[in-house]
C-alpha cells in the first residue's frame, strides 16, 4: 500500500501542528471567549467556523491560490488588513456594551450560534498566520513527487482534528464559566474581557502582516 505521505514525514507534520495548535494564538483565544459567552454550543459553533475557514485555506492551495500569493502579496495583506479591523471593531464594541449601565453580553458573542460561526470564519480566513502557515510551515512536507491532491488531503485531516481537538478543549474550559453570564456585574467584567481580548487578537494578527 502506498501512503499519500511518507509515515516519517507525516508524524513530523502531526509534531509541528500539535505544538502550533497548542500555542493560544488568535483561534485559541477567539475558542475561550466563545465557549465563556455561549457555553458548549458557541465554543463548537466558533471551532466550527474556523475549521470551514481552514477547508477553504486547503481547497485554494489545491488550486494554486498560494502561487498567487507569492506572486500578488498585496492581495492577501488587504485581507489581512479587514479581518483586523473587524475583530478590532468586535472588541471595542464589546467594551463600549460593557460600559453601558445594562451591560450586555458582547455584540459578537451573544447573538445565535451562526453569528459566532460567521465570526470564527472570519478569524481564521483573515488571520495572518494561515496565510503564513500555508505559504511558508507546508510547502516543505508537499513531496512533488506524490500526488499532490491526495498529500493535501492527508495534510487537511490531520490539521483540523489536531486544532479542532485544541480549539474545542479551550473552548470547553471557557464553557466552565458560562453560567457567570446571569451576573451583571460578571457580564460587565466578561465585556471588558472579551473586548480586551479581541483587541489582543486584532494585536496578534497585526504584527504578522
Amino acid at each position: 500500500m502506498t501512503w499519500p505521505v511518507a509515515p516519517d514525514t507525516f508524524a513530523a507534520y502531526l509534531v509541528m501542528m500539535a505544538a502550533l495548535a497548542a500555542t493560544p494564538g488568535p483561534a485559541i483565544l477567539f475558542a475561550v471567549s466563545a465557549g465563556i459567552s455561549r457555553g458548549r454550543q458557541g465554543a463548537l459553533f466558533a471551532t466550527a467556523g474556523m475549521i470551514s475557514a481552514a477547508i477553504v485555506w486547503f481547497i485554494a492551495s489545491a488550486f494554486g491560490l498560494m502561487v498567487i500569493a507569492a506572486a500578488v502579496p498585496w492581495i492577501f495583506r488587504a485581507a489581512g488588513w479587514i479581518g483586523v479591523a473587524y475583530i478590532a471593531w468586535l472588541g471595542l464594541s464589546a467594551i463600549l456594551g460593557a460600559c453601558r449601565p445594562e451591560a450586555p453580553a458582547p455584540r459578537s458573542m451573544r447573538e445565535p450560534g451562526r453569528s459566532v460561526f460567521v465570526d470564527g470564519f472570519i478569524v481564521q480566513a483573515t488571520n495572518p498566520k494561515a496565510l503564513l502557515f500555508f505559504t511558508a510551515i507546508l510547502p516543505p512536507f508537499v513531496d512533488m513527487t506524490r500526488p499532490i491532491g491526495s498529500q493535501l488531503a492527508a495534510f487537511a485531516v490531520g490539521m483540523m482534528s489536531i486544532d479542532s481537538f485544541f480549539m474545542i478543549s479551550y473552548g470547553m474550559l471557557g464553557a466552565a464559566f458560562a453560567y457567570k453570564m446571569r451576573e451583571a456585574r460578571f457580564r460587565r467584567i466578561f465585556g471588558l474581557l472579551v473586548g480586551a481580548t479581541l483587541m489582543l487578537v486584532a494585536g496578534l494578527m497585526l504584527r504578522r502582516l
